[in-house]
């Protein structure tokens, strides 16, 4: 297995069947709730200091407290199971783990919140993540085990930005994955003048973690982490090491010990020349390899944690190449509600395309550095910082690399597709990546929103109640 013995989690192997998550003690976190109500529980996870788990380690207690306590009367939740950014795969292995304990986990935030209605929003194209919640609702809602609390599945596009919180409102609503201005615990699903229905929005292991910590309670789960970063993360490590994979550990554990220790260093022969923490943050190089896997130890460095993925690079990479797939990306993705952005990464892709080809100048270089201050104009999420991060960090890291491409085309090119990841093989250890990807941008680079002009498809939902 590549998924560690669970500290927080509780389980290294597929849950088969809601009787034996049951037995696991599953279901007694959620009775507590409605026995206790919303405000102890939220106390409870706040005095925990869980950290979201989706990407801003935003402490989940606050935002909870935040729309329990709007006085609109209508409140929703939704847990974002879109996951999509380059070199994460670690919430669609939970739901296929052990998907009883993440809607376990939703039911809690909406007891806790006081909402009636709950909505898990995925991509259409993860079949199995959508079959694996569709029978794990089937068995709870026989069972009794969701109250009062109704959870339904929707499903929307392969878009990056389905995966972003207002964009997600937008999917659910029945419209395009493109975001808004106004946060979710502002301005909800669904909202309309005169109710503005905050909605909490946390990703499938921030709830997952949740049953966890009702169980054994806020003390326990501090035992795990650091002070400001408690508990445990499912770490996804994938590229140029021996064992990729996902790995639930201590938040804290030096960055060097999972990538060298937990996911075996780089092949024979090689050294471990960069890491990218997905397509949001700066990148991290050996220097800094010390620096403890946490939320604000990464950010002090110039780097974040993010989501937990983190995709390796040896010394046989291109750096050029490398930080051209990710901008590519960041360009087809983006949605082009922003023109700074849209333009900021296109420019980005287009100049790092012609230092790699050999024909590029040093006008264009500074042209890079240049529009890492605009791309960000106007922004309504934060893939335009996320790009401006990669390739300025880049640039600082790797200056004279890139200029010794000026006139140069590049002497070490390898195949470097964009680690978007569609499968994982437990046996095998392997992931299997979108080799369609690269074929896809060259159709999605202008479009406004989803590649099929479709909005939302919804799945059966199944209520856990009235």
């Amino acid at each position: 297995m590549t998924v560690r013995q669970s500290s927080v989690l509780g389980t290294d192997r597929p849950v088969a069947s809601l009787d034996e998550y049951i037995r696991a003690g599953g279901g007694r976190p959620l009775a507590l709730a409605q026995r206790v109500g919303g405000d102890n529980v939220i106390d409870e996870i706040q005095a925990s200091g869980l950290r979201g788990r989706g990407g801003a380690g935003f402490p989940t207690g606050q935002k909870w407290t935040t729309v329990r306590s709007d006085p609109c009367p209508t409140k929703y939740v939704v847990c974002n199971a879109a996951e999509g950014e380059p070199g994460t795969f670690k919430d669609r292995w939970l739901l296929r783990l052990n998907p009883y304990q993440v809607l376990e986990g939703v039911a809690i935030a909406a007891v806790a919140v006081g909402a009636v209605r709950a909505f898990v929003a995925i991509k259409a194209a993860y079949e199995k993540e959508i079959s694996s919640v569709r029978r794990a609702l089937r068995e709870m809602h026989e069972a009794d085990m969701l109250a009062s609390v109704s959870i339904e599945i929707v499903t929307g596009p392969d878009d990056y930005l389905f995966g972003e919180e207002k964009a997600m409102l937008e999917v659910i609503e029945g419209n395009d994955a493109l975001p808004r201005i106004f946060p979710p615990y502002q301005i909800g699903v669904f909202a309309k003048s005169g109710s503005a229905n905050p909605t909490v929005v946390n990703n499938v292991e921030t709830f997952a973690t949740v049953p966890a910590i009702l169980r054994a309670g806020a003390g326990w789960f501090r035992s795990f982490g650091t002070d400001e970063s408690p508990g445990t993360m499912v770490f996804t490590v994938v590229g140029d090491v021996r064992v990729p994979g996902m790995y639930e550990l201590p938040l804290g554990i030096p960055f060097r010990e999972l990538i060298y220790d937990v996911a075996g260093g780089p092949h024979e022969g090689r050294e471990i020349k960069v890491v990218f923490p997905g397509a949001a943050h700066g990148v991290l190089t050996p220097e800094r390899f010390d620096t403890p896997a946490d939320f604000d130890s990464l950010k002090e460095v110039g780097s974040g944690l993010g989501s937990g993925g983190f995709v390796v690079y040896d010394d046989s990479t291109c750096i050029v190449e490398a930080l051209l797939a990710f901008s590519r990306f960041l360009h087809t993705e983006s949605c082009g509600q922003c023109p700074p952005c849209k333009t900021g990464t296109q420019e980005f892709a287009e100049i790092l395309d012609r230092v790699e080809r050999g024909g590029a100048t040093e006008d264009d270089l500074k042209n890079l550095e240049s529009r890492c201050k605009s791309v960000t104009g106007g922004q309504l999420c934060y893939l335009p910082t996320g790009a401006s991060l990669l390739v300025k960090s880049t640039l600082d890291a790797f200056g004279d690399e890139v200029r010794a491409h000026l006139g140069v085309k590049c002497s070490r090119r390898r195949d470097l597709p964009i680690p978007k990841l569609v499968d994982f093989d437990d046996g095998s250890g392997q992931f299997t990546f979108d080799d369609s990807y690269e074929i896809e941008q060259i159709d999605q680079a202008d479009r406004g929103s989803s590649p099929d002009g479709e909005g939302v498809v919804r799945a059966e939902g199944v209520d856990g109640g009235e």
